[in-house]
């Protein structure tokens, strides 16, 4: 259990916003929804700037000379490889090669390191293993504001000193913004420009508002977790765990090859990992579906009658004017181009095969 509330410090910006605070994840009241609505919400995140706190997800400070071999030895990545001021994507798979979680390391410094995952195991995990090591695993109350949108960096350039135009993707520097220490992390969860500022708890509220000052020239707006499903959908990003239907999926489906690195001399699943590769018993693919509607999760994908896949992820996009998909669905079926149906509630979609990810394919507008 985390030793400390889970309880935004920005719950009184966001219930004066419109959200009821009646959703949660991790065990903290998010912004489902404002009074605004999420697709002019959207819109502004394409064009110019939203800013949505995500401090829900789960952040671990993982330290001492044993964190590197803890690390390298629970995740699929190879940790060593990252130097202080880079950030990663990994997984971490049991022994059977099964994603429990998503993770994003962030190296601080020599045997210091921030973990940020979701709504898997990671926590127990990296703790049941910790005994073998010297390290100090602790919860971390650091609140995560993220500025999404190709107006990010003006919005706030002037108010640090760091050079944050040279601050490539997936790199993170401390500095200060508007006169509080806060770390800035170039990503994002959008598929635009963006930066994460991990403050303190006591300095949330100031820097919420500041930023929105600072913004409004620009137009920025607060955004909910409704806009941040829509984009992150149109920019083909993946959630643990609805894009792994199987209890046992492994990198391999989800096309996360890059995460995992078979040369380390072990880590918990390496054997099964190699052993399942090439085998994969479906894929993570992108389907534009012929619907007015996002098609509900967990829907069936088929051919010819013949089942083929599961819907995993969707959302009617306004930006784009398609209902969108993503699915696991049997390597076989899953060539650009290729058409098949969706079966929802007795009625049959027709879809096709398309390049994911949907929105920027080739990512241009958020490494820009």
């Amino acid at each position: 259990m985390a030793a400390f509330p889970r309880v935004t410090a920005l719950y009184d910006r966001h219930t004066a916003l419109g959200s009821d605070m009646s959703t949660a994840w991790n065990d903290m009241a998010i912004a489902q929804n404002y009074a605004s609505d999420p697709y002019v919400e959207t819109a502004i995140t394409r064009t110019k700037a939203g800013m949505i706190e995500v401090t829900a997800l789960n952040l671990l400070m993982v330290k001492g000379p044993g964190a590197l071999d803890l690390l390298n030895y629970a995740l699929t990545s190879d940790v060593a490889k990252a130097a202080p001021g880079d950030s990663h994507i990994s997984n971490i798979v049991n022994e059977n090669g099964g994603i429990i979680d998503d993770v994003l390391v962030y190296v601080l410094e020599p045997n210091a390191y921030r973990i940020s995952h979701g709504s898997g195991t990671t926590a127990a995990a990296l703790k049941a293993l910790a005994p073998k090591y010297d390290v100090t695993i602790e919860p971390d109350d650091t609140h995560v504001l993220s500025i999404q949108g190709p107006v990010s960096r003006e919005i706030l350039a002037p108010h640090t000193p760091l050079k944050i135009a040279e601050l490539s993707y997936f790199k993170h520097a401390p500095t200060t913004l508007f006169g509080k220490d806060i770390r800035l992390a170039r990503g994002g969860y959008s598929g635009e420009r963006g930066y994460e500022v991990f403050c303190k708890r006591e300095d949330a509220v100031f820097l919420w508002d500041a930023i929105l000052e600072a913004g409004k020239p620009y137009g920025i707006m607060p955004t909910s977790w409704t806009c941040l499903d829509t984009v992150r959908v149109e920019g083909g990003l993946l959630f643990f765990p609805f894009d792994m239907p199987h209890p046992d999926t492994t990198p391999w489906e989800v096309k996360a090859d890059w995460t995992v690195d078979l040369s380390k001399p072990d880590f918990v699943g390496k054997a099964a990992l190699a052993a399942s590769k090439g085998k994969e018993r479906s894929v993570i693919t992108g389907l534009d579906v012929w619907h007015t509607a996002a098609i509900t999760p967990g829907a069936r994908v088929k051919t010819g009658g013949r089942d083929v896949g599961v819907v995993t992820s969707t959302v009617y996009s306004q930006h784009l004017m398609k209902s969108l998909a993503m699915a696991q669905i049997e390597k076989g079926s899953t060539a650009l181009g290729t058409a098949l149906e969706i079966e929802e509630d007795g009625k049959t979609y027709p879809a096709t095969v398309v390049l994911m990810p949907f929105y920027d394919p080739m990512r241009l507008r958020t490494n820009t």
